[in-house]
């Protein structure tokens, strides 16, 4: 019984990836299965319960296997540490990763298919189409940034445009992949290039100059180092404050409040800007 509601499944989201759901009958899926028309109804109650089935099952079966390389959309909390302090040529390894296994996870690829022809049949797919395609992922990397900026990791940008930046490129060469395979080793270096790109641009740690305010302290860095306890002490004093945070450099402390640079512990002095 299990096996066939899944080749239902399966045979169904082939047809509607390839001719979309409105050519295909509930007859020419049943002859897909091998099975007859009204038999199929013993699994599932209508063509659209067959779709929204296809949803559901597609959704649970990328979240399992995405979850097992470390990228959890419906949790951004849980993949901020592995992108803090992440290495340049590791960010582009693993957003390739991801790019391939969404180009060439079958059940995903043809899911993307079917999406985008069915975003034209109905304004509820359009939404869906966009919801999974475009909201969830500019909210998924925003929220990385967010992470990223309160952690004095990346330049203090807007985390939703820093998101519309980083995830268009990749959404368009997999668009473009999609519609012709033979340019798949060109998108992926230009998706390598694109990754590495951005990580130059906005990461604060590759010494980047310019009017970030954190470059306002570059002056204050001396031979001494400041203390951990005198650290963890003016930290207490600030403890009835929330979302204070700080970043260590070259021995020192810069301080944030909500996300936001607003002094740093240098030779053991507290300095407020």
């Amino acid at each position: 019984m299990e096996d066939t509601k899944q080749r239902i499944l399966e045979k169904s989201l082939e047809l509607f990836s390839t001719k979309g759901y409105d050519a295909v009958s509930v007859g020419e899926i049943a002859k897909a299965v091998g099975i007859k028309a009204p038999s199929l109804y013993n699994h599932f109650p209508s063509k659209q319960a067959i779709f929204d089935a296809i949803v559901e099952s597609t959704a649970a079966h990328y979240k399992k296997d995405t979850g097992r390389i470390d990228i959890h959309v419906q949790n951004v909390k849980q993949d901020c540490p592995t992108f803090s302090h992440i290495p340049e040529q590791a960010l582009a390894d693993k957003v390739r990763q991801i790019f391939l296994y969404s180009l060439h996870d079958k059940q995903v690829s043809q899911f993307r298919r079917m999406m985008t022809l069915e975003q034209f049949r109905s304004p509820e797919l359009a939404a869906l189409f966009s919801e999974r395609y475009v909201d969830r992922m500019i909210s998924y990397h925003a929220g990385i940034f967010r992470s990223l900026i309160a952690g004095g990791e990346i330049r203090d940008e807007d985390p939703d445009t820093l998101a519309w930046m980083y995830v268009s490129p990749v959404i368009t060469l997999l668009s473009v992949c999609d519609r012709q395979p033979e340019r798949e080793a060109e998108s992926l270096e230009k998706l390598d290039a694109h990754v590495k790109l951005f990580f130059r641009t906005f990461n604060i740690e590759r010494g980047e100059k310019g009017n970030h305010p954190m470059n306002q302290y570059e002056g204050w860095c001396e031979i001494m180092a400041s203390s951990k306890e005198y650290l963890h002490f003016i930290l207490e004093q600030l403890s009835d404050l929330d979302d204070i945070s700080y970043r260590s450099m070259m021995g020192e402390y810069i301080l944030y409040y909500r996300g936001k640079i607003v002094g740093g512990i240098y030779d053991d002095r507290l300095l407020v800007k």
